[in-house]
């Protein structure tokens, strides 16, 4: 019989999950899988650790399980399939972590009761990060559970950084800028320091770019700089989020337009970016194979804010040894790396097309003075082991039967 960890990343739409074995110091992984469409057509697929499907199952209407159902559902499976094995802990993705968590943390009541304060900050986020906590709760009531948070990598920024130009009083009630993907920055940097040591102990951005979408300047492994501030939906141009925003329009469509607050928010959060550019879609696949020239103002777009936000974190960290892509679009489409990398080849770039084609690790040419990489995230994985780095403590923690009351 063996420990492990279920890691659980629940988000508005899907709870992706994988489960580690532990054995010795190593960490392997058994299951994993998600569950998508909540709330419309729900289904859930797990896969082994060779990549088979063990699993598929759906949920038509009008039968349309709640994200707690699907949450009770998902641990009971999970648990028919562990042969034995105890689950030790679970780690889970929470968006923010605000001023006070630098670190994961072990989950209890007054831990809960913070992040719940952090809802309006994450509001796409934090409430299903929050829901898993107590879903798992009130199936393992002494279980031990992480929360390990996205804001964490970039807590030490600068005051120059942190701060917005705004009255001394609001930074200190907590506005000011945090940085997220976190957990995918620091996998991301450990990688890079396996792979290209030199280049780790350097000056580079890591570009993670998805559905949601962020840059980070990282120097020495750690983090200096990133795109998104107070709340997620800065910085890039994103999937439907709108990215760094004049807050004058905000102010125009509050008073000239007669738009609501909840009006604006879902705006900002569901109806910009690659969306609302396009019109089309929110999915980069579907923009890059549409002929319509809204897709290519959307790609444009989306390039143009990559490459500049790329030049001023490299003025910050006062220059740039290399670029490291990740996530969805990063790691899956190499048209986006392309026109990205040849943008940069004014600041020594020599980008190698054959080597973005075929997949390789290296998309930069051998003797390139800035190279670029294609660095596949793993948050599940650094989940599990910010888990595993605290389990001694949480193996004598209370139980929280008190999160789910």
């Amino acid at each position: 019989m063996a420990d492990v960890i279920i890691v659980l990343n629940s988000g508005s739409s899907s709870i992706k999950f994988e489960v580690f074995r532990q054995s010795a110091a190593e960490l392997d992984a058994v299951l994993r899988g998600q569950i998508s469409g909540i709330g419309t057509h729900a289904s859930f697929t797990a896969k082994d650790h060779h990549g088979r499907t063990v699993e598929e199952r759906s949920w038509d209407p009008p039968a349309n399980p709640t994200e707690e159902e699907l949450l009770g559902e998902l641990i009971a499976w999970i648990e028919s399939r562990l042969e034995g094995d105890r689950i030790a802990a679970a780690g889970h993705r929470v968006v923010h972590g605000g001023r006070r968590f630098a670190d994961p943390v072990l989950v209890t009541p007054d831990v809960m009761a913070e992040l719940e304060a952090l809802v309006p900050l994450a509001p796409l986020h934090q409430p299903h990060n929050l829901s898993a906590i107590r879903a798992l709760a009130l199936a393992h009531p002494g279980l031990p559970q992480v929360a390990c948070f996205d804001t964490a990598f970039h807590r030490g920024h600068s005051d120059a950084i942190s701060r917005f130009a705004l009255p001394r009083a609001l930074h200190e009630d907590g506005i000011r800028r945090y940085g997220f993907h976190g957990l995918s920055y620091a996998y991301v940097s450990r990688e890079l320091a396996r792979l290209a040591p030199e280049l780790a102990s350097g000056k580079v951005v890591i570009a993670h770019l998805g559905s949601g979408a962020s840059l980070c300047a990282v120097e020495n492994g750690v983090s200096i700089d990133s795109t998104m501030g107070f709340t997620a939906i800065d910085g890039l141009p994103m999937g439907t989020r709108c990215g760094s925003l004049d807050p004058g329009v905000v102010l125009h469509l509050l008073e000239a337009k007669g738009m609501t607050p909840a009006a604006i928010r879902k705006l900002l959060y569901n109806q910009s970016g690659l969306l609302g550019v396009s019109g089309i879609s929110n999915d980069m696949r579907d923009l890059l194979a549409s002929d319509r020239p809204e897709a290519r103002q959307a790609i444009d777009l989306f390039v143009h804010r990559i490459v500049r936000e790329i030049g001023a974190l490299a003025n910050t960290m006062g220059g740039l040894d290399g670029i490291a892509f990740t996530a969805g679009i990063g790691e899956r489409s190499p048209e986006i790396r392309a026109e990205v990398c040849r943008r940069l080849g004014w600041l020594g770039l020599e980008f190698c097309p054959e080597s973005n084609f075929a997949g390789s690790s290296r998309i930069s040419r051998p003797g390139s003075r800035l190279s670029a990489w294609v660095i596949p995230t793993d948050e599940e994985r650094m989940i599990a082991m910010e888990t595993l780095g605290i389990l001694a403590p949480a193996a004598t923690h209370k139980p929280v039967k008190e999160l789910v009351q």
